[in-house]
């Protein structure tokens, strides 16, 4: 099965919909399986007080006017799923409440995606689980009976999912990135585990893809010195492409581990064992 690899968005597109259309191109013209976006009620994920305080933005001087300003309206995506399905690329999005959740049914998407940050919300849990869609669970700042939880909520509810082994720091030191714990997550709990990464370049994502994931997501942007607080943790375009491709490979390269003399190797072995069967006759 082929890796499925994530172009996380994000709020990367800054709120506007022309950079967000490129985005989707630039992941379309990667490779990439699907695009990925971050869904927020910001009046139930934030308390008032945060929402009232400072915060300089190209949107204003408060914490509201930012976060307002990284939310996508309903028309916004529609304007997406639209765009998405003229590409012919998945689109989904992260929930970060039950509201967002709602939302986000009319779409009708295909996956849904748990943040690491949410695994430990199970009202949302269960509101996703209910869906009976594939679920990506990132499992970042979460222990291993946070994870059980999660896992027994989607089994519960006959909801398919696979984990992602994730670092929540932005950007990741690689010596953070911990990468032995694919195959930990995959034994523990005996289901297919993915990596999603935060990371600066693409080497670590490129040993994940050897050890057998799933699923890969990166978060993508047009310009890591664009304003936003997830850029320098993102893939550039050039990087996107780049990372696709050496992953196809990667894929490829793997095989099966069985051992075998493949055909190409016959008359090699003719040629370089041919003074043993000299000497075998002298």
């Amino acid at each position: 099965m082929s890796i499925f690899i994530i172009a996380e968005i994000g709020i990367n597109h800054n709120g506007d919909m022309s950079i967000c259309k490129e985005l989707i191109n630039v992941a379309k013209d990667a490779g990439c399986d699907a695009v990925k976006f971050q869904k927020r009620d910001i009046n139930k994920v934030y308390t008032q007080e945060l929402l009232d305080s400072p915060r300089e933005s190209p949107w204003g001087t408060t914490q509201r006017e930012q976060k307002e300003g990284l939310e996508f309206s309903r028309e916004d995506y529609q304007e997406i799923d639209s765009y998405c399905k003229s590409k012919g690329i998945e689109w989904f999005a992260s929930a970060w409440d039950t509201n967002s959740q709602e939302f986000l049914r009319q779409f009708d998407c295909k996956y849904n995606k748990v943040a690491s940050a949410m695994v430990v919300d199970e009202e949302l849990l269960k509101s996703i689980a209910s869906e009976k869609k594939h679920t990506f669970i990132s499992t970042g700042m979460t222990t291993y009976a946070d994870i059980e939880k999660a896992i027994s909520i989607f089994q519960e509810a006959s909801c398919s999912y696979e984990l992602m082994h994730t670092v929540s720091t932005y950007p990741m030191k690689d010596e953070d990135a911990n990468l032995n714990m694919i195959k930990a997550l995959r034994d523990k709990f005996n289901c297919d585990v993915g990596y999603s990464g935060h990371e600066v370049g693409l080497a670590v994502s490129y040993a994940a893809a050897a050890l057998g994931i799933t699923s890969l997501e990166r978060h993508i942007t047009l310009d890591r010195a664009m304003y936003g607080s997830d850029q320098s943790a993102s893939v550039e375009p050039r990087g996107l492409r780049e990372l696709v491709g050496a992953v196809r490979k990667i894929e490829l390269a793997m095989g099966d581990g069985e051992k075998r003399i493949i055909d190409a190797e016959v008359p090699i072995a003719k040629k370089l064992r041919e003074h043993l069967d000299w000497e075998a006759h002298s």
